[in-house]
């Protein structure tokens, strides 16, 4: 998997090289031709930095056994409930975390297990906070099954802004709790749905670190 040891997720490289470049390029034409360049050279600086902050992806400490479920993305829980999956057509608990442009957005699995199917769905661009976009947004998923042979399913969702999903798994990988595994740009939402009877310990409202927050325990 990708991002394993670097302080900044590979795919944030081309944004932070594009605005450094016009950045240095704008200071210069400022230097040597005009002082107005000065104003753009420092838009594109604090956008430089902004692309760092965004992709930055640090290390985590994932608590727990192997039934632990962890938080696949930062974040806060906008919804909790019993429903219906989509794609497997089968009822789960499901948690749903929105991610702002300010959080990591660098994506982890929530257990372990074998991914045993994937799913790649094109869509709209409802506001991820609306509950339509769980069904209705672009989104890329994937059915884990654990040791135990209970299945979950992950879905990175895109939203208003995030129109770039990037998923490093796939059908017949094995996934370890807390590994990378995918990102997206520039806010969005995880929906996770657990087996029913796991003892699910978030409340609304509350604030996710990937990897290390307890979402619940596998029954």
């Amino acid at each position: 998997m990708r991002n394993t040891d670097t302080p900044i997720a590979v795919e944030g490289y081309p944004f932070i090289a594009g605005f450094a470049a016009v950045t240095l390029l704008l200071a210069l034409l400022g230097q040597f031709l005009h002082c107005g360049f000065f104003v753009p050279a420092t838009l594109f600086f604090v956008l430089t930095v902004f692309a760092v902050f965004f992709f930055r992806n640090p290390e985590r400490a994932t608590p727990g056994d192997g039934n632990t479920v962890v938080a696949p993305a930062d974040g806060e829980v906008i919804f909790l409930g019993k429903v219906i999956e989509p794609h497997t057509n089968g009822e789960f608990e499901k948690i749903s975390i929105f991610m702002s442009v300010f959080n990591v957005h660098v994506n982890r699995a929530p257990i372990s297990g074998k991914v045993v199917d994937g799913f790649y769905t094109k869509g709209k661009f409802f506001d991820v906070r609306d509950e339509r976009a769980s069904f209705e947004n672009e989104q890329q998923g994937l059915v884990l099954e654990t040791a135990a042979g209970l299945r979950m399913v992950v879905v990175q969702v895109a939203g208003l802004i995030a129109r770039r999903i990037v998923c490093y798994a796939k059908t017949g990988d094995s996934l370890s709790r807390g590994r990378r595994y995918g990102l997206i740009r520039f806010g969005s939402r995880l929906d996770i749905y657990l087996p029913l009877g796991t003892r699910i310990d978030v409340i609304m409202g509350q604030k996710t670190v990937a990897g290390e927050t307890v979402l619940g325990i596998l029954p």
